[in-house]
């Protein structure tokens, strides 16, 4: 903005991403690559409101991006309720599910089996080192959640973290119709 003569104040670009991060989450989400059918859940953790919530995500064994849940807890009804959330986003049901040590995952796969909402060929795989993919994925939402200095209220979190998720998806090139990006392994100095 300042490039173009237009002086903002910092507040009034916060009021935007509240406004239309939701709505540009929902049209790049129309607009979505399917993921591939192996995933990898985690969770993390941003301050709202002065607590500490859980940011689950999900992405492919390719690294992109299936959704995300911020849930003050972190026990088997959120872990259900996050896949339950990922599936259908996904559209496609899973393969194989690589999670980290926590307990509620097996359980809550086993209950989402039961009600048919996922496969009974999907299993749930209790890797760490799996997860890794998902650990670096992380950086790129957390280090803009901690640059805006957290939130205030669980409704601008989700608002906000929807934004993100949607420029990192955009930046990954999930988007039918824009080339993947080639990432290079020689940098230049």
């Amino acid at each position: 903005m300042a490039e173009r003569g237009v002086q903002l104040d910092h507040a009034t670009i916060a009021r935007w991403v509240l406004r239309y991060a939701p709505v540009l989450n929902e049209r790049i989400r129309s607009q979505m690559r399917r993921p591939n059918r192996s995933w990898r859940v985690d969770e993390t953790y941003v301050r709202v409101a002065g607590q500490w919530t859980y940011l689950y995500r999900a992405i492919d064994s390719a690294g992109n991006t299936i959704d995300f849940l911020l849930s003050p807890k972190r026990d088997l009804t959120a872990a259900k309720d996050f896949l339950r959330l990922a599936v259908l986003q996904a559209g496609e049901r899973p393969r194989v599910i690589n999670v980290d040590g926590h307990p509620a995952y097996p359980s809550a796969l086993d209950q989402l089996k039961e009600a048919g909402e996922l496969g009974q060929t999907c299993r749930c795989r209790r890797a760490p080192y799996l997860n890794n993919l998902l650990e670096q994925d992380h950086r790129f939402v957390k280090k803009r959640v901690v640059a805006s200095q957290w939130f205030r209220s669980v409704d601008g979190g989700l608002s906000t973290i929807a934004g993100y998720e949607a420029m990192n998806i955009v930046r990954k090139g999930q988007i039918h119709g824009c080339p993947r990006p080639m990432f290079s392994a020689k940098r230049s100095s």
